[in-house]
């Protein structure tokens, strides 16, 4: 069976790439896919995670004003089908070319998108202008449109099915990307977190909590690992704050399953999500996390008080009061993070890509 994801580059750090990296190549090696990846302008670039050798990579070049972007990006596009004939596509962009797809292209091969993002991202600050509110009210209409088209519309958590107004609504979770026999020790006074540095992540809320915990905790250390935004000037923020001694800002590092192992506490302070794929990462070394309960991915995946803790979305004293109480007690760390390495065993590939490939399956036998 031949499968095609497009997407915009694999090349990056992000989460989109590692759960493709993860899919795509349990799907070329173990359930005998022929699997083709397309991206746009990746020109050569190396890539940051592991993919399988038996993957066969298109790489199209897209530019110019908006028409000739779209005519370079149709056209490209449309060489990539005529040569490899792929039995069943996955659109894996979650910009409104993306979405749009089935509109562009027609359905005569069986396409799906994944969706991997919250509809949040797009509300990408506190102050929207009035013009940019009028856009974003078209653009969503034209998103759910041609979300209306795809013959499955995949989201990753069950909190996504309440922002779409869509029949064809499926929910696939990520898959894990590693299961480690070596767990943490919890011992380390390390608090990680990792993610890019954006509007999304609240790396600023963090910065607010670490400065509380700071005060009754001072020998703790926080890790966050992630793209740097100089714009955000974080580390000046940290520095405002007293904790430049005890943060540390770090860019995206390949062995990142090393850092989950010598941390004892994993953090997600951010204001939307798709899933949390660095929740179950942690979680699968035993780390217990506190997430804020931001829309959507944690609730699906934090069980409040079992294997860690939620906290009300914003709620800033709550989040420093739970994580305290995580660093004055081992015993409550060990607990909930035997709990994490056991409940997140239900993301195993061999779980979550056998849903994927019963559904390509069924769409090519409707077809």
């Amino acid at each position: 069976m031949k499968l095609l994801y497009i997407t915009n580059q694999i090349c990056g750090s992000g989460g989109l790439e590692r759960v493709l990296s993860v899919k795509a190549s349990y799907l070329a090696e173990e359930s005998g896919y022929q699997v083709h990846i397309l991206t746009l302008n990746q020109t050569g670039e190396d890539l940051f995670y592991d993919f399988s050798n038996e993957i066969h990579y298109h790489d199209i070049s897209v530019g110019g004003n908006p028409f000739r972007y779209l005519y370079s990006y149709r056209k490209g596009i449309k060489d990539v089908l005529d040569r490899v004939k792929p039995d069943i596509i996955s659109v894996c962009d979650d910009g409104l070319k993306g979405m749009l797809f089935p509109v562009i292209f027609g359905k005569k091969i069986p396409v799906v998108y994944e969706r991997h993002v919250s509809k949040q991202i797009e509300f990408n600050s506190d102050k929207d202008s009035f013009l940019k509110k009028i856009w974003l009210s078209v653009k969503l209409r034209l998103m759910n449109y041609g979300g209306s088209k795809f013959h499955k519309f995949i989201v990753l958590t069950n909190g996504n099915l309440s922002e779409w107004d869509l029949k064809n609504l499926l929910v696939i979770p990520n898959p894990l990307p590693f299961n480690p026999l070596e767990k943490s020790t919890l011992n380390n006074k390390n608090v990680l977190v990792v993610g890019k540095q954006s509007y999304q992540k609240g790396y600023d809320r963090l910065l607010e909590i670490w400065e509380k915990v700071h005060f009754v905790h001072p020998d703790w250390n926080l890790e966050i690992y992630g793209k740097i935004n100089t714009d955000l000037d974080l580390e000046s923020k940290a520095e405002k704050l007293g904790l430049n001694s005890v943060v540390n800002f770090y860019p995206p590092v390949k062995n990142i399953q090393e850092k989950y192992k010598n941390s004892s506490i994993y953090l997600m302070t951010s204001r939307f999500e798709g899933f949390g794929m660095v929740l179950i990462e942690a979680m699968s070394y035993g780390v217990p996390c506190v997430s804020f309960d931001c829309p959507y991915g944690p609730a699906d995946i934090v069980d409040d008080n079992i294997n860690g803790f939620l906290v009300p979305n914003g709620n800033i004293d709550m989040f420093a009061e739970k994580l305290v109480s995580l660093i004055k007690d081992f015993d409550l760390r060990s607990r909930m993070g035997k709990c994490s390495s056991e409940n997140v065993l239900r993301y195993n590939p061999e779980k979550i890509v056998k849903q994927w490939d019963v559904l390509f399956r069924s769409l090519i036998l409707k077809k």
